[in-house]
């Protein structure tokens, strides 16, 4: 994949998200502003001489379809965009689906198949009172990515199989939330470890 920085990512998503075109008002607009306006004519700069965006005489950005080619296009499968975002920066479920453009439904079941072959990993992770499952590339994940760089999308066949570590993900969460419920400790420790008995078995 022709390879993007974070804020590169940012700005390219930013004329995805205002059709195509973005001007600097977007820009002050957006969270890019929290970069320094610097960082952000650098960035500017960068992709411009990739030809990722061009300048139009009004000043304002238009983004090519050389990139539309890295993410936004039709052409590219749904794995395949959530194994290149994923090789930019780890992501939530929503953010996800905020920059692939195809249904929840889809893009969580590609997510599922990812972790089932090991591609992806999903971390739950605390924010603001909230778990949040975090999704991350393995490096099996880029490797096949960086593969269809040469070979294309259609000689990729993921082996259906399988994964008790998802299962055991699981698993932990649920453990992790029965500590924090109102039970009494004997109530807790005999469903953790039912629990425990059911990941001992999985690992057999």
């Amino acid at each position: 994949m022709r390879k993007l920085g974070t804020i590169d990512f940012e700005v390219l998503q930013l004329a995805i998200n205002e059709k195509g075109t973005f001007n600097e008002t977007h820009l002050e607009n957006s969270e890019l502003k929290r970069h320094g306006v610097g960082k952000i004519l650098d960035t500017l700069a960068s992709l411009k001489d990739r030809k990722f965006i061009s300048m139009n005489d009004d000043g304002s950005f238009t983004i090519t379809d050389l990139a539309k080619e890295i993410l936004w296009s039709s052409k590219i499968p749904i794995w395949a965009k959530i194994l290149r975002l994923l090789q930019i920066k780890s992501c939530d479920l929503q953010q996800i689906i905020e920059t692939i453009d195809s249904s929840e439904n889809e893009i969580f079941n590609e997510l599922e198949e990812l972790r089932k072959n090991q591609l992806v990993l999903m971390s739950p992770q605390r924010q603001d009172d909230k778990l949040i499952k975090v999704y991350e590339i393995l490096p099996e994940g880029i490797e096949i990515i960086d593969k269809t760089e040469t070979e294309g999308f259609e000689k990729v066949n993921f082996v259906k199989k399988e994964s008790n570590g998802e299962i055991l993900e699981t698993i932990e969460e649920i453990i992790s939330e029965i500590q924090k419920t109102s039970s009494s400790d004997d109530e807790k420790n005999n469903i953790i470890k039912k629990l425990d008995m059911l990941k001992n078995k999985l690992k057999i």
